[in-house]
């Protein structure tokens, strides 16, 4: 399996568009950052800045008018309530919130960024199977003394890997970018668990988001590598991913009042949420998500394989 998974690496990065991908992802990052650094530095800076303990004082207010709605659900209450007591506990402490224009907020910022990784991903798993009958090389692969699955294993193994290489690249591109173009601020995360408001490690929050983008990173490229598959198009499959990666959300939003929302693949492939309190649908749990993701997963996967080893794959 080794073996198989090494040269299906080497054919990845055999080709020049996996180079060419890697390389737009590095100048996109910095170059992204550094255009905003421009747009920033172009519009006047006030002098007469409100301090952080003024906005906070102005967040507490706006907090406590939308508490006072008696029209407010209690999904929508408990959150206002935790916010309403981070919002104190920073003045009650004097601990700053961290600079929207400063490094650490970028770095934090950064792991949104993995968006471009689900395309680049998108069209390697898209292609890995389905490049294989287009060009006529299925037939030589399977003439190997080795088992289907093995095969196909490897392939989705390789697409993984290049996922997880992109996140990387990712992560460092964006650290350097930062480090270029923002300056230190400081600041302290906190965060309401357990019924109090406590303080959040940096770095652990930045890998926590890193985390949990990468989910949906990994959903996507299975989901590229399936219609690939089945369909031995890398068209349909990118086409197919990339527009159900931008319209999936629009059809949560839009069903978010009903109760089949809830199982809806595209309601959990951002477990971010779960961090920043911006989930789809209110109410859902992370063991819920993972759940339903799991089970996506493995249709898809089932679907795949079946595909590959049970119908006749020559081309």
């Amino acid at each position: 399996m080794l073996n198989l998974i090494r040269n299906e690496w080497m054919k990845l990065w055999h080709k020049k568009a996996t180079w060419i991908m890697t390389i737009m992802l590095v100048v996109i990052l910095i170059g992204v950052s550094g255009v905003m650094k421009w747009a920033e530095s172009t519009f006047d800076q006030a002098d007469n800045q409100p301090s952080w303990e003024e906005n906070q004082a102005e967040n507490q207010a706006f907090l406590t008018t939308q508490l006072a709605d008696p029209n407010i659900d209690d999904s929508s209450k408990k959150q206002l309530e935790k916010e309403l007591a981070i919002s104190q506990y920073r003045l009650d402490k004097n601990l700053e919130p961290m600079d929207p224009n400063g490094r650490e907020q970028s770095v934090l910022d950064s792991s949104f960024l993995l968006s471009l990784v689900i395309l680049f991903v998108v069209i390697a798993a898209a292609g890995i199977v389905a490049a294989e009958f287009s060009q006529g090389t299925i037939k030589m692969l399977l003439s190997r003394p080795v088992k289907r699955w093995k095969i196909l294993t490897s392939k989705y193994v390789t697409t993984l890997l290049f996922a997880v290489l992109l996140t990387i690249i990712t992560f460092i591109s964006s650290m350097i970018a930062s480090y270029l173009f923002y300056d230190s601020s400081g600041g302290v995360i906190l965060d309401y668990r357990n019924g109090s408001v406590e303080e959040v490690s940096y770095w652990g929050r930045v890998f926590a988001l890193y985390a949990l983008q990468f989910v949906g990173v990994v959903v996507y490229t299975t989901f590229a590598f399936t219609i690939g598959s089945v369909f031995r198009s890398s068209s349909l499959a990118i086409g197919l991913s990339i527009f159900l990666r931008f319209v999936g959300p629009q059809i949560v939003f839009f069903l978010s009042e009903y109760e089949i929302a809830k199982y809806i693949l595209f309601t959990h492939t951002d477990l971010t949420g779960y961090i920043t309190g911006n989930m789809f649908i209110p109410g859902i749990t992370w063991p819920f998500s993972i759940a339903v993701l799991t089970v996506y997963m493995l249709i898809f996967l089932f679907i795949s394989f079946w595909s590959f080893t049970k119908r006749d794959v020559t081309a």
